[in-house]
């Protein structure tokens, strides 16, 4: 459990505001009181004490005097002009303190101190949620492939898998969702024209209601093994019309507004469905794709928020060993536990080594060994601490908390091998790439672990709120 820290003679900064106004809201709290902590989207705190049902005993009555002057000696610049307030004074006192936001203190889960976070980007990351059943009752997998840092190969990863799946009879539908650096669209088309239109037109042209008859996906050239499979792709960059600008710049200036009725997060979601419905309309089966593969952009972004939290049912988490990768994640991974998503979060996930050397500098097995400690040193923030049931004295059966060596385990690392002929490797002007034997090798171990994760049930429809 992290203590607030000791005054000290110095300005106090936007974390440590977060420590001291909750330690003050649990000081308050011990008298029996539920209080929930707003952070505005500045980071200035409030603390909202609720007596809506209950008045406030003796021990509050002088509240003001008694914690409002140190909640602004404490906070300094992160105190609201109103740091603490009464919910019965408040008009709109319901909204927020029955707010679906609204998590309680992850360091502190059973006190009665809850958290109300505030943000203008970045929120969807503590939205988590796990897309339900089509009205059939039949599912469409949705998987991420998402890399904190960008050139861990998850793009090459994502055409490399989706046409395994295809081989393996399922319909399946690529979308590139990293519209700053779009590519995977050329290489998972395999010679076929790109549409007209791209994900950036649906995201454009459906915020003014014009989204109706887009070209925004096609089959690729591609022909599956098992017959009965397909591989469909929608592009994040279309080709445009002859003789008209693309203008993919401007567009995506645009792209990420929120517009009456939906924010950008429902229309990112609105777009893939879009791009889902178009391949039943198109494809001779006239069946919905069973597995979408999302290639989200990398680094803590709306996009991939959005992507990770809400979209899919799974995550695949690229990473090479090295500090970079392990301080990216640990920043993401905290964020989801003050968020209070922990939980929801965490069996989403699943590790991706990629790029896996074996030198007699570092061999594969001492490589993957480091990268299997620091993810777990990683995913321990998502975890649950090891309790111990009072009455039976045994570890609590209904904790989650894999070990180091469970290779099950989110942390667990899928090692996609390093391979010099991947280096420079321009796979769209190399036909039948993928059945390479440097490749195939390469990718030896990802693809039949990736396809049984991805085509296995979730635990639920529904994620917690």
């Amino acid at each position: 459990m992290t203590l607030a820290p000791e005054p000290v003679d110095r300005p106090v900064r936007f974390a440590e505001a977060r420590l001291r106004a909750l330690a003050l809201a649990h000081e308050i709290a011990a008298a029996e009181m539920d209080v929930l902590a707003v952070r505005d989207v500045l980071g200035r705190f409030t603390l909202i004490v609720d007596d809506r049902v209950r008045p406030v005993p003796p021990a509050l009555e002088n509240l003001e005097a008694s914690y409002g002057q140190r909640l602004r000696q404490d906070l300094g610049p992160y105190a609201a002009d109103r740091p603490l307030m009464l919910a019965s004074s408040l008009f709109s006192a319901d909204g927020l303190l029955d707010s679906e936001r609204t998590v309680r203190d992850p360091e502190r889960p059973g006190r009665r101190v809850w958290i109300l976070d505030n943000t203008v980007v970045g929120e969807d990351w503590a939205q988590v949620s796990t897309p339900a059943r089509e009205p059939d009752g039949s599912r469409t997998h949705r998987t991420a492939l998402y890399g904190f840092k960008g050139g861990v190969g998850r793009t090459t990863a994502t055409a490399v898998l989706a046409r395994h799946l295809a081989d393996q009879g399922h319909i399946v539908l690529v979308v590139d969702l990293d519209l700053e650096s779009p590519g995977v669209g050329p290489l998972v088309a395999e010679g076929a024209d790109l549409p007209t239109h791209g994900i950036i037109d649906q995201l454009v042209e459906s915020a003014v209601g014009n989204a109706e008859g887009l070209d925004h996906v096609i089959r690729t050239g591609y022909a599956p093994r098992g017959g009965r499979g397909e591989l469909w792709v929608a592009p994040a960059r279309g080709k445009g019309v002859p003789g008209v600008p693309y203008a993919y710049v401007d567009k995506l200036n645009r792209a990420y507004a929120d517009v009456p009725g939906a924010g950008f997060a429902d229309r990112l979601e609105q777009a893939v469905r879009a791009c889902e419905e178009a391949v039943a309309q198109e494809s001779d089966s006239g069946r919905r794709p069973d597995v979408v593969l999302l290639d989200s952009r990398a680094g803590i972004h709306d996009i991939a928020a959005v992507t990770i939290s809400r979209l899919c049912d799974l995550a695949l988490l690229f990473g090479t060993d090295n500090a970079q990768t392990w301080e990216g994640y640990t920043d993401l991974f905290e964020a989801w536990l003050s968020s209070g998503q922990a939980p929801a979060i965490r069996e989403k996930l699943r590790m991706v080594a990629s790029m896996v050397p074996d030198s007699p500098l570092r061999p594969q097995s001492s490589y993957l060994q480091s990268f299997r400690e620091h993810a777990w040193d990683c995913f321990s923030l998502l975890y649950d601490d090891d309790d111990v049931d009072p009455e039976t004295n045994e570890l609590d059966l209904g904790t989650f908390s894999p070990f180091l060596e469970d290779e099950s385990a989110p942390h667990y690392p899928i090692p996609i091998l390093f391979e010099p002929g991947l280096v420079g490797l321009d796979a769209i002007a190399a036909p039948g790439w993928q059945d390479r034997a440097f490749v195939q090798a390469a990718y030896r171990d990802f693809l039949p672990t990736a396809t049984l994760l991805i085509t296995a049930d979730p635990q639920s429809s529904e994620g917690p709120r």
